[in-house]
């Protein structure tokens, strides 16, 4: 972490973090609003996170990442540009949205550039696949979507598969989706880019 990181961690915590427990969330509680919430899954830095949340004020987003330096950078977006619709949760995302997400309870999904796990004895890590993605779908609500993007073909092949094994949910698409232009593209992603690499997108909306 860098002193600024450590900085951000140590003094925003209490004000932006929410914590983990056993314990369905209430989202008026939380956000003081009624708005609908979109959770972000492994937000990496945040640069995109902060950005979405800013540019839609009537929306609430829930982040969640275990990766120190991540949370202390966004905990220092969220606090520089006074965000009032963004919280983050600090712990593992299936536990979370096994113990603190009602179900049908939210208006999106955001999983940008997860780890890919590339070497197939890992591939049961990965966050889209069965059964996690019928956990994933039975937490939107209808009309509700997963958005998810990658660089990594074989992943997004593989993802691609596995959301449309998942019941309840359909793909908006025929096969991959465009960018959507909402999404603002990081430096990682920028990078990908410039060295050729294809992103890929998937937009899957609960019935």
């Amino acid at each position: 972490m860098t002193d600024n990181e450590k900085k951000c961690y140590s003094e925003l915590n209490s004000l932006y973090c929410v914590p983990y427990e056993d314990k369905f969330l209430n989202y008026e509680e939380l956000f003081k609003n009624n708005n609908p919430v979109t959770m972000e899954i492994g937000f990496g830095m945040g640069h995109a996170t902060a950005e979405i949340a800013q540019n839609n004020p009537d929306m609430n987003y829930l982040g969640c990442e275990v990766h120190k330096p991540g949370v202390g950078r966004l905990l220092g977006e969220i606090h520089k540009r006074n965000l009032k619709n963004l919280l983050i949760v600090e712990h593992d995302a299936l536990e979370i949205l096994d113990e603190m997400i009602p179900d049908a309870s939210l208006e999106a999904f955001h999983i940008f550039f997860p780890d890919p796990w590339p070497k197939k004895k890992h591939h049961k890590r990965r966050i889209i696949q069965r059964p996690r993605t019928d956990l994933l779908a039975k937490k939107l609500r209808s009309g509700g979507y997963l958005y998810f993007v990658t660089d990594w073909a074989e992943y997004a092949d593989f993802a691609l598969e596995e959301l449309n094994a998942t019941s309840g949910i359909h793909n908006r698409y025929d096969g991959f989706a465009p960018h959507q232009e909402w999404r603002p593209r990081t430096k990682f992603e920028q990078k990908g880019i410039d060295a050729g690499r294809d992103i890929f997108e998937l937009m899957f909306e609960k019935d």
